[in-house]
């Protein structure tokens, strides 16, 4: 018998002749009740030790591929081969409509992708540079002596009730009525949204949302088959006098706002604006999805009332808060703040999806947030992001021609350019390595040719300055050439 064993391999002896022989039982290679060699006379001809064969062949047993008998030896256990005919499906024909559809909007197979050495303006991510990982392994080992194994096993859909807890205590800080309302933990804003649209939502109604949104709420509302209604911006957040016109018009199911730092617009709405919006939509009992999204990074002006604190006691605004852009993307963890009877409904749709959030994120985020190193570390990036974003606007202001740029800090900015196609001006950028984000992926009504958004988390001051420039100069170019419009 021939086995090719590497002893510099990182797979363990007793696993290369594991799956060896299994192969060649597989391809009968190795027939039904032929003959192994005894453990000791296969270690000698592989020169290997025989703990490792005696491994192998008690694996190999316990799979169903060979059996002993006392005093007789190790046989190959029959087994039914099966064809090695090839079989081809044409898949894209046998995928669905959801299936179709999300491909369609799938972006990120659409858009320019990054290469490396590129300056790139199109995450608005946090910088992972800036994370206190020291902070974070002290909170996974302060997890692991609170909790011991039981954080591993399975946990509740609704989530970690230390962290339930602690971010009803979080929402209350921001002027929030906590009082019959309760808290649903999901991965991130992406499932919150998809779970809130499944439960509130049937195909066809018609969802409002400003103009433009988040591409990925776009992305999600489309996929739920609902009518996009969007209402144009202002510089100061949602034009009212079209939205009380929308909400007159139309037989709209819900709403869906981002009033603090907007995306893609970086717009904080005001108070009193949040307030007339919230009234205007109550008039009607219109729910509102309040998107949270990177309202812990004000580094401008003061903390603003979330819509959801202007709703009192009131039932009809669904707040989702994300930590994605604050802390990490890769800890994928957000929560649905609504209505206790709500919750209890979205819980049931989570368990049939995905069962519950991993429990081991849950508890490293509230051992984190506990701590001193939570707070410490918002302080420290709100300043790390303010002096970004003032270089950005002011290379921006000074280097683009636009008609007017928004952003009130957050982690990016909106340009509306001066009759500049945005695309053309990405593929001459991409040319001289810098990359950013066209804006008419942010509009619900084919617009925004002329628009683009600046993200500037995880851009060096230096390759901020760098790459502005380069947008600028290219820009210029553009306006020199007449190549305008669409």
């Amino acid at each position: 018998m021939f086995l090719n064993i590497n002893v510099e391999s990182s797979e363990p002896i007793y696993r290369q002749i594991y799956l060896q022989i299994k192969e060649m039982i597989n391809q009968g290679m190795l027939p039904a009740n032929s003959k192994l060699p005894s453990t000791r006379e296969m270690a000698v001809l592989l020169k290997v030790s025989r703990s490792s064969v005696i491994t192998a062949y008690e694996l190999l047993e316990k799979r169903g591929y060979i059996f002993t008998v006392g005093g007789k030896g190790t046989f190959v256990q029959y087994r039914e081969l099966s064809k090695r005919d090839n079989v081809y499906i044409d898949w894209s024909k046998n995928t669905n409509n959801l299936a179709k559809a999300a491909e369609k909007l799938d972006i990120m197979k659409q858009e320019q992708i990054y290469k490396k050495g590129m300056i790139s303006f199109k995450s608005i991510a946090p910088d992972e540079t800036l994370f206190d990982i020291d902070e974070l392994k002290r909170s996974f080992l302060n997890l692991i002596a609170l909790e011991e194994g039981k954080i591993f096993n399975y946990g509740y859909a609704r989530g970690y009730k230390p962290l339930i807890d602690t971010l009803l205590e979080y929402m209350a800080s921001k002027g929030v009525d906590t009082k019959g309302k309760a808290i649903l933990i999901t991965n991130g804003f992406t499932e919150a949204f998809d779970i809130i649209l499944s439960s509130i939502t049937e195909k066809g109604d018609t969802i409002l949302c400003e103009n433009p949104t988040h591409n990925t709420a776009i992305k999600i509302m489309k996929l739920h088959g609902l009518n996009l209604l969007g209402v144009p911006m202002t510089p100061e957040g949602l034009d009212l006098e079209a939205l009380e016109e929308a909400v007159n018009s139309n037989c709209i199911k819900a709403s869906y706002l981002i009033p603090s730092y907007h995306n893609p617009t970086g717009i904080v709405m005001p108070y009193e604006k949040r307030k007339a919006a919230y009234e205007i939509l109550s008039k009607k009992h219109i729910p509102i999805i309040e998107d949270g999204f990177t309202e812990e990074l004000q580094h401008h002006g003061g903390h603003i009332a979330p819509i959801s604190a202007i709703s009192g006691k009131g039932n009809s605004v669904i707040y989702i808060g994300s930590f994605s852009k604050i802390l990490s993307p890769g800890m994928r963890l957000g929560w649905i703040f609504a209505d206790s009877k709500l919750i209890d409904t979205l819980e049931s749709v989570k368990r049939s999806r995905n069962i519950h959030t991993s429990f081991v994120d849950q508890g490293i985020l509230y051992q984190y947030m506990k701590g001193p190193g939570f707070d410490k570390y918002i302080k420290r990036v709100r300043n790390i992001y303010r002096e970004r974003y003032e270089k950005t606007r002011d290379l921006c202001e000074r280097y683009i021609p636009n008609e007017y740029i928004t952003g009130n800090g957050g982690l990016y900015l909106f340009i509306k350019l001066k009759g500049i196609n945005a695309r053309k001006l990405l593929d001459r950028c991409i040319q001289r390595g810098v990359i950013f984000t066209p804006g008419d992926i942010f509009h619900t009504d084919g617009s925004g040719w002329d628009t683009l958004r600046i993200g500037f988390s995880r851009t060096s001051l230096q390759d901020i300055e760098k790459g502005i420039k380069i947008i600028g100069e290219e820009a210029k170019l553009e306006l020199e050439n007449g190549n305008q419009g669409l």
